[in-house]
């Protein structure tokens, strides 16, 4: 190649890299109003993609996409929609309740005075009574919200099935496309996909399904003494259990105490006994189980990805906060043994045992991996309708776990 040639193509490479981030600041702007539904979306696919893995040899692609919308839209969307609805009519009728000043404080103050507590509840009732009426009418005024943006709702809804038939049916090629724009040697794209799909497996698949059995354990405790509001419980304890060191205990602990002292000394002992044994043990039996080994995040990481994520993006943040920040620190781990790699530097680190291991040196960047990834295993393109290929993407082997 000439200089000349050569410096035309430096100029069409520059100019192209400009539009690709105006065009992708503009394309930002307009999937920003439906970023939750589009999230939404990849959670189910990532949920689905297992059956759709083995439904298409003998489907095809288009069969097996529609069949797993129509089954994901009526097994899970739909009874998760009504489930958030009663429970938002039940928080707003709890909040009601307690703006009213109808919980019985004077009563429950009294019964601690008879177990020898000088407690002003009160005083404190009183000063918290302002501020919980206005939860109350912002409870209400939210459920009013709701359902004057049915019309929004919709939209968003029909956006996130649209994505979902995407990506459970071209979700494979948009990976492979992923991989081969990236300017990464295969074998570092294949860690980093591999070990960003194990980290979607805790965030989304693990992680959500003991947090799952937690609350419908939680449920059928509260249920068998009587606790009313079932429904709102169950998604306050589903979101607590998916937090480190809190989970379901935050919320059967302090109703088994408030039984004892309004006079129900059995129900509440029988359900302090009901979490400590069968809620907190399912959570230690199933945990390690579901999560297995890897993709370990440190508990300031899950908790900051959480409240983080949900503050920004909103209720998807619960599950793809983590996963931001945990991308984030894999990204600076290959990055530095990269770096070190090139300076041919060698360093000691621990391994999950504690030992310290030797990093070896790579050999010369030309030698042992195309970076074009001209002739990678992901591939993604060769597969027809008729899906007699299997070309999985790299690390996207969660349904094997």
């Amino acid at each position: 190649m000439s200089l000349g040639e050569w410096s035309r193509a430096s100029s069409d490479r520059r100019w192209l890299g400009l539009l690709i981030v105006v065009v992708g600041v503009l394309a930002a702007i307009i999937v920003l109003p439906y970023l939750q539904y589009v999230l939404a979306a990849i959670v189910l696919a990532y949920v689905l993609y297992p059956l759709r893995r083995r439904l298409e040899p003998r489907l095809g692609r288009t069969a097996t996409a529609a069949l797993l919308l129509a089954l994901g839209t009526v097994a899970i969307i739909l009874p998760l929609g009504i489930l958030v609805a009663v429970a938002i009519d039940e928080a707003a009728d709890l909040a009601e309740v307690i703006a009213a000043g109808e919980l019985g404080v004077a009563e429950f103050e009294d019964r601690f005075e008879a177990l020898g507590l000088e407690v002003d509840l009160l005083a404190l009732y009183e000063q918290l009574r302002e501020p919980l009426a206005i939860a109350a009418r912002g409870v209400a005024d939210q459920a009013l919200e709701l359902a004057g943006g049915v019309p929004g709702f919709l939209i968003g809804l029909t956006v996130m099935l649209f994505v979902l038939y995407s990506l459970l049916r071209d979700g494979d090629r948009l990976v492979a496309w992923l991989g081969r724009v990236l300017p990464l040697r295969a074998d570092v794209r294949e860690e980093l996909f591999a070990r960003v799909d194990r980290l979607l497996y805790v965030a989304i698949v693990a992680n959500v399904a003991v947090a799952a059995v937690q609350a419908i354990l939680t449920t059928i405790g509260l249920a068998l003494v009587g606790v009313p509001s079932l429904t709102f419980f169950f998604i306050l304890t589903f979101v607590l259990s998916l937090l480190p060191l809190i989970g379901a205990s935050i919320v059967w602990a302090p109703i088994s105490i408030y039984l004892l002292v309004v006079g129900r000394p059995l129900a509440g002992a029988l359900l302090f006994a009901y979490g400590a044994v069968i809620v907190s043990l399912s959570d230690n039996a199933l945990r390690p189980i579901a999560v297995g080994r890897g993709a370990k995040m440190s508990v300031a990481t899950v908790i900051l990805g959480i409240f983080g994520g949900v503050a920004v993006i909103g209720v998807m943040g619960l599950f793809f906060g983590p996963v931001i920040l945990g991308t984030l620190d894999i990204l600076v781990e290959l990055y530095t043994r990269e770096r070190e790699r090139s300076t041919g530097v060698t360093t000691a680190v621990p391994d999950e045992s504690g030992s310290e291991l030797e990093r070896p040196r790579s050999t010369p960047r030309g030698e042992d991996h195309d970076a074009t990834g001209t002739n990678d295993s992901v591939t993604g393109d060769t597969r027809d309708d008729a899906g007699t290929g299997n070309d999985a993407p790299a690390g996207s082997d969660h349904g094997d776990r």
